[in-house]
């Protein structure tokens, strides 16, 4: 299905109906390749929230008391419905925030399908607990059961997939959940739960759009919600801790990184070039993800050859252009606020002393003169900035866009305290051809994840989750439910 050019209205999915905020108020959706207006979503308000709350809570007896086999069959159907539905989720994810429609379509929805045979396949593990023998007159057992209403805050770098994690899993173990997207980054989040919903009894799964701090604190706040899941940046973590505060409910984070990628002497160097650029940090959604590695850590004795080879993969494998055209490798910043941002941290490199040996330049006109209609939009190149010092703001701070530092350095023990060197540790890539130095290198660095050559490879088979800054907790099964331990008396 192609995307009609004229402005779409979208609308909130509460108790399996579409619905206008109860304001009747719209924010405005920006398309970030052209900065122009491509659609609208609801402004909502704390009574759309606490709808959202009722449904979800109403909903949530029936729900539970399926077992895990018809739970399954239910999430196999919204895996097939995903699979027809692909083309259009890709296109409206793209427009929605500039995630080049060649992932989009090809590696997105196909990961989304697969989460959602997974969940269905877990959902026994939602219910299994343990027996324990207690001499010979007393048995104990423990029981997993769902914590009932599951609020899920989504980032506006990637809606579908963190959609999909939160939702996925939580139903699976038997709760109820409410979405509540970036109102930078609605439409497909709103799209997708309307879908989902002509599969789901009504309340099961709800959409709310619009502002975090009316919307989002009303929901994470709501005594009727069991458990929260941000994915997301620190400031909004701190913020929702704060909140909930007088009334404490478990959580699951999601947050930033600043990951390195180290490449060492004995690396395949143009597997590692290319890995550590196009894969690591200049990707389709232009740098703007969590586990993104942008700082890359090249030993010394490489150096000038690995800046060589990284500078030629850039050049001739990134092209900036329409995220809706099927060869362009690199989209825009999502959105005009997030794009101030990346373009400072770029001109900061610069004071703090970073030499700019790739990149740097941002507007639309000098980056896609051949494309007078993405004049307007988010564009930002591809840049690299060599730095001699892991303790610049530009290495400490999360840029979240197509920026990576380069730093050179001589031993892995420096490697290793150069790496950790960080409020952050969510991601790590490790390029060597030593099996004994990648096994050293897993246990010592700090992150929650790590790549030995390959990078930012997910999936349903794995846990994904931080350590430190980047938060805890992961989007699963045994996550989303709680344990109950009971002692029977039998003697």
């Amino acid at each position: 299905m192609k995307i009609a050019n004229e402005i779409r209205n979208y609308q909130n999915v509460i108790n399996g109906n579409r619905t206008h905020s109860s304001s009747g108020k719209q924010i405005d959706s920006i398309d970030p390749s052209t900065g122009k207006v491509w659609a609208t979503i609801p402004s909502s308000t704390i009574e759309d929230a606490e709808s959202a709350v009722a449904a979800a809570r109403n909903a949530f007896e029936g729900w539970s008391s399926l077992s895990a086999l018809v739970r399954a069959d239910y999430l196999r159907k919204i895996g097939d419905l995903i699979v027809q539905h692909g083309e259009e989720l890709a296109e409206l994810e793209t427009r929605d925030n500039g995630w080049v429609i060649r992932e989009t379509s090809y590696g997105l929805i196909p990961s989304l399908a697969s989460y959602w045979y997974d969940a269905a396949g877990a959902t026994a593990a939602g219910s299994k607990g343990d027996t324990v023998q207690l001499g010979s007159s007393s048995v104990g057992y423990t029981l997993r059961e769902p914590f009932g209403v599951i609020v899920g805050i989504l980032p506006w770098n990637s809606p579908l997939f963190t959609f999909t994690v939160k939702a996925a899993y939580a139903l699976a173990a038997g709760n109820t959940i409410i979405l509540k997207p970036s109102e930078l980054a609605s439409v497909s989040s709103l799209r997708y739960g309307e879908l989902i919903n002509e599969i789901l009894p009504p309340g099961t799964l709800n959409v709310v759009s619009g502002d975090g701090v009316e919307v989002g604190n009303t929901l994470v706040c709501h005594p009727s919600v069991s458990r929260v899941s941000l994915t997301g940046s620190g400031n909004t973590a701190s913020a929702i801790a704060q909140s909930t505060a007088r009334n404490p409910k478990p959580m699951t984070f999601e947050l930033g990184g600043k990951s390195p990628n180290i490449i060492f002497e004995d690396a395949d160097l143009e597997k590692a070039a290319q890995g550590v650029t196009l894969n690591g940090i200049f990707t389709g959604n232009a740098g703007q993800i969590c586990v993104g590695g942008s700082r890359i850590l090249i030993q010394r004795s490489i150096f000038d050859k690995m800046i060589m080879k990284m500078k030629e993969a850039i050049t001739e494998h990134s092209k900036l252009g329409d995220p809706m055209h099927p060869e362009s490798s690199m989209g825009p910043i999502a959105n005009a606020i997030h794009y101030e941002k990346v373009c400072s941290y770029i001109e900061l490199g610069k004071k703090e002393g970073g030499e700019i040996i790739i990149g740097g330049r941002h507007g639309g006109q000098s980056l896609l003169p051949d494309h007078p209609h993405l004049a307007e939009g988010f564009w930002v190149e591809p840049t690299l900035i060599k730095v001699t010092s892991n303790s610049l703001r530009i290495c400490q701070e999360e840029v979240f866009g197509p920026v990576a530092t380069v730093i050179p350095f001589d031993t892995e023990e420096e490697a290793i305290n150069m790496a950790n060197d960080t409020a952050y540790g969510l991601g790590a890539g490790v390029w060597t051809t030593n099996l004994n130095r990648a096994h050293r290198m897993i246990r010592k660095l700090e992150s929650g994840n790590v790549w030995v050559n390959t990078y930012r490879t997910v999936g349903p088979e794995l846990p994904f989750g931080g350590q430190k800054g980047s938060g805890y907790g992961v989007d699963s099964v045994l996550e989303f439910t709680r344990e109950k331990t009971c002692y029977i008396e039998i003697g």
